[in-house]
């Protein structure tokens, strides 16, 4: 088993982008589990369920489902999903499933086998909402990212922008409040801090300074809590 640095924190709190940059700076993989949770709910949208279908439904679709990851890219049984998985439909389905017990069940050895002896033991730097406390409870490391509503809405409307996929400023805001209830409400693994998880608010703190932050906890320099 390798060493796993697992990162959590609501929608927009800046987790993918510190997830490579720290994986980058350990020389450790990084695993992008939201891009899992997004291919798996196109998976099922392109087998017509919905999220009212029943766990039957969704448990049935998902068999033989297959998600790789290979050369920067995200493949839905061979086929190259990578654009499609970014849209906003994606991104609203991807939240609305991940509540789904069938979906978390699918994804839980998929997400564990990219660090276990079997796939060679990998060092992994690894982002979502439930990694420190169900994926990867035993991590090596675990942090917690946070920032503001205003500022994380912010963030979102920056980044369709520049996928020139325009939204206003208000749905910006509305879609990352909603994510935040419905990731903190759901019942099967809501979002919560781990006790021994690393808490640092980067509303007003740079992409270097976050990073550095996160070094210094790895270097021993920070003790873990809110």
């Amino acid at each position: 088993m390798g060493k796993v640095v697992a990162i959590d924190g609501p929608s927009g709190a800046g987790k993918s982008t510190l997830a490579r940059s720290l994986a980058a700076a350990l020389g450790f993989e990084y695993l992008d589990t939201g891009a899992l949770y997004r291919a798996t709910a196109l998976a099922l949208r392109f087998k017509g369920v919905a999220p009212e279908d029943d766990d039957k439904k969704i448990k049935d679709a998902l068999e033989g489902v297959r998600i790789d990851f290979r050369d920067g890219k995200v493949y839905l049984d061979d086929r190259d999903v990578s654009e499609e998985i970014r849209t906003k439909e994606a991104g609203h389905y991807s939240s609305v499933f991940s509540a789904r017990r069938p979906v978390r069940d699918f994804l839980l050895p998929l997400q564990r086998g990219f660090s276990s002896s079997s796939s060679g033991g990998k060092d992994l730097v690894v982002e979502g909402r439930d990694m420190t406390t169900v994926v990867f409870p035993g991590a090596w490391k675990k942090f917690y990212l946070d920032a503001s509503l205003l500022e994380r809405a912010r963030r979102r409307y920056e980044q369709m922008a520049a996928a020139r996929r325009h939204i206003s400023m208000e749905d910006a805001m509305e879609d990352v409040a909603l994510r935040d209830k419905r990731d903190s409400s759901r019942e099967i693994a809501p979002l919560k801090i781990s006790e021994e998880a690393f808490y640092i608010d980067t509303t007003n703190l740079s992409e270097s300074q976050v990073l550095e932050k996160m070094i210094e906890v790895i270097n021993g320099c920070w003790m873990a809590g809110k």
